[in-house]
């Protein structure tokens, strides 16, 4: 029986979720073992186009990263987007809401106009992707699980429940509590509540929870001091693109 053939590719995004990979190290090539690697810039030169699942990294911004999104589509028996700005549209986001020519003159200068770019939208927003891989960067176990169950012809599936519940099992007093504005009850777990355990808060990278309940988050917000307008601010990092979707902020999106 022939190994999957497996392709990595990257759009709009740092990379920083195939450096993750990569750094499985020799676990990598214990998983190479059951697959054959296609086409992965960060760790082989050699490059093919034949393959049987396309991992994405990085958030869809202009036009023509459409044409090489849906041709990579027509390729791959599966795909699967990883990371925060494949799944959600990520940071690049952040410039969704600011006019086309406000973001392009910050960023470009005089030289804006030779540049093709819109609002950035995760690829889910583009194609049919076969799964997902959440976090910002993602975790590294979790892509060994969704490897393992894409060779048994399955597909892996994320938590669908808060990442609350997860800083409850790690023994974390809740951040709210400690008066710092966290978005871990509306958002999807999977991570381990890492960033709590480390002194931080939770930035909602991993996207918003299936079903979360914005009314009872105001409410809780509201309870702990924090504003609406402030908890929408923290929301622009990550979820700028389900924003939108979901009517948590007002504006209407500039393109």
């Amino acid at each position: 029986m022939s190994k999957p053939k497996v392709a990595f590719f990257d759009f709009a995004g740092c990379e920083g979720d195939q450096l993750q990979i990569a750094n499985l190290e020799e676990r990598l090539l214990d998983i190479a073992s059951h697959l054959e690697i296609v086409n992965f810039r960060e760790v082989k030169t050699e490059q093919a186009d034949n393959y049987d699942i396309a991992f994405i990294e990085g958030s869809i911004t202009r036009p023509e990263d459409e044409k090489r999104l849906k041709k990579i589509r027509k390729q791959a028996k599966m795909l699967i987007a990883m990371g925060a700005c494949a799944t959600i549209g990520g940071i690049n986001c952040l410039k969704n809401f600011l006019g086309k020519q406000e973001y392009t003159s910050l960023v470009y200068g005089p030289y804006a106009r030779h540049y093709s770019t819109y609002a950035t939208r995760p690829v889910r927003a583009v194609v049919p992707v076969d799964g997902e891989i959440h976090g910002c960067p993602i975790d590294k176990e979790e892509f060994v699980l969704v490897v393992k169950s894409l060779l048994l012809g399955k597909i892996y599936i994320p938590p669908d429940y808060p990442v609350c519940v997860e800083c409850k099992k790690a023994g974390n007093i809740c951040q709210l509590e400690q008066g710092r504005l966290c978005l871990g009850m509306i958002t999807r777990a999977g991570c381990k509540a890492t960033c709590i355990s480390a002194g931080s808060v939770c930035w909602g990278c991993r996207g918003p929870v299936p079903g979360a309940n914005l009314d009872a988050a105001r409410q809780v917000i509201d309870e702990h001091g924090f504003s609406w307008l402030e908890a929408e601010d923290r929301f622009r990092l990550y979820l700028g693109y389900f924003l939108r979707l979901q009517g948590w902020v007002y504006e209407q999106e500039t393109t």
